[in-house]
């Protein structure tokens, strides 16, 4: 007999009241919302659908899902559609993934001031970059970049990083040229971090937000280059939607204590957390975004905006574009006769 999967569902419906006493006073509403999703998806609090099979007429109930983004038993198109859509703006050059880290003398500061917090690192690192690429001789125009926001570590610790997907070039509208960044090498990381530290405090002071004193004078940065850009875009694609942790990886819960694997950045090798229900529970928790706030955006002559740029871009760069096939939802089969 198989492994019997281990659900954040049952997991919030069990330590419900017991999460809200110990972590209530740092629920937001869109907490609370996500765990009532959590818990009522594919339930019949949700309502019902009646499917009738015209061959053998056998009647199958469907309960409704909760559609919530941070649900790991949705989303599913939404995550394919997405990378879909960027999968179409992809071109045929080396791209680089930029990631900015927020020290972690900030994480605490910057958890209970999301919003404007999340919105001046989205600014500050699309700015850095395109600093850069103004000053730089193989470049000197407009880069585009698909920038995501992640919060968490492998351990689901808090941790705000930004990754910005980057193509190796840039479009000069004047001379509607394009220019290649050639080799493996995009921009010096200990120079990006002291620009993006730079940049981010600014926005801060012109915000009037008043930024935590002893800051460290080092932050940290990484640029790599990711060869023509599909697998760091399915590799952020895993996060966007349907939360921070896959139930597969949830191997334990016992005593009232969970365990779950996540593999170690360096080492490739698996690792075991073991937390108190409730703790495992906030820890996944934590990571829900302020209502409406989007993770994922495009900038550059890959924002929606500029199709007509993009479009260029690909005409200069002779790419072939294969339709684009849609994302069927999965077909309910009869039970009965198939």
């Amino acid at each position: 007999m198989g492994k019997v999967m281990i659900t954040l569902a049952e997991l919030a419906r069990e330590y419900r009241p017991s999460l809200v006493h110990d972590f209530g006073h740092l629920m937001r509403p869109e907490h609370h919302f996500a765990l009532r999703a959590l818990i009522d998806c594919r339930t019949s609090i949700l309502g019902e659908m009646t499917y009738r099979c015209d061959p053998c007429h056998q009647l199958q109930t469907w309960c409704h899902s909760c559609g919530h983004r941070f649900c790991p038993q949705c989303q599913h198109q939404s995550n394919s559609q997405w990378l879909a859509r960027q999968q179409q703006k992809l071109l045929p050059v080396n791209y680089f993934m930029v990631t900015f880290t927020l020290p972690y003398e900030l994480r605490q500061w910057v958890w209970h001031h999301q919003r404007p917090l999340y919105s001046v690192l989205f600014k500050a690192a699309v700015e850095t970059l395109n600093t850069f690429a103004g000053n730089d001789k193989q470049l000197a125009g407009s880069l585009g970049m698909t920038a995501v926001l992640h919060t968490h570590n492998r351990r689901l610790d808090f941790h705000p990083h930004m990754h910005l997907i980057v193509p190796a070039g840039s479009f000069h509208a004047k001379t509607v040229s394009w220019h290649t960044k050639s080799g493996k090498y995009l921009f010096n990381e200990f120079n990006l971090a002291s620009v993006f530290r730079a940049k981010f405090l600014t926005l801060l002071k012109k915000k009037g937000i008043q930024c935590p004193t002893r800051l460290p004078e080092k932050w940290v940065t990484q640029c790599e280059s990711v060869g023509r850009g599909e697998p760091a875009l399915k590799y952020l694609a895993r996060y966007l939607y349907r939360g921070v942790i896959n139930e597969n990886n949830i191997i334990r819960h016992e005593n009232g204590q969970v365990s779950f694997r996540y593999k170690e950045s360096k080492t490739k090798s698996w690792k075991v957390r073991t937390e108190p229900a409730i703790k495992f529970l906030w820890l996944i928790l934590q990571h829900v975004l302020p209502k409406g706030f989007r993770r994922a955006r495009d900038y550059g002559f890959l924002h929606c905006l500029a199709k007509q740029t993009l479009q260029r871009i690909q005409l200069l760069l002779k790419v072939s574009l294969s339709p684009v096939k849609p994302v069927l939802k999965k077909l309910h089969l009869c039970p009965c006769c198939g």
